[in-house]
């Protein structure tokens, strides 16, 4: 259910279901998702998006983890 990683020096956590949903990203399988650089919290989504702080290298970190879990 829950995963982490790094991507080009983005960590990143999200919560999957083995489902869609309304509540998901895209209605997607990802219902919760914060993203961070250096420790500072740059988007989370919990269920709806709260804030998207993301620069150009951010928004193609976003991509690929929609890609890989949503």
């Amino acid at each position: 259910m829950w995963k982490n990683g790094t991507i080009n020096g983005y960590a990143y956590w999200t919560k999957c279901f083995e489902n869609g949903s309304q509540y998901g990203i895209n209605e997607g399988r990802i219902s919760k998702l914060a993203i961070r650089k250096d420790g500072k919290l740059l988007y989370n989504f919990e269920r709806g998006l709260d804030f998207n702080n993301l620069d150009a290298e951010g928004k193609k970190a976003y991509e690929q983890i929609l890609a890989m879990h949503n």
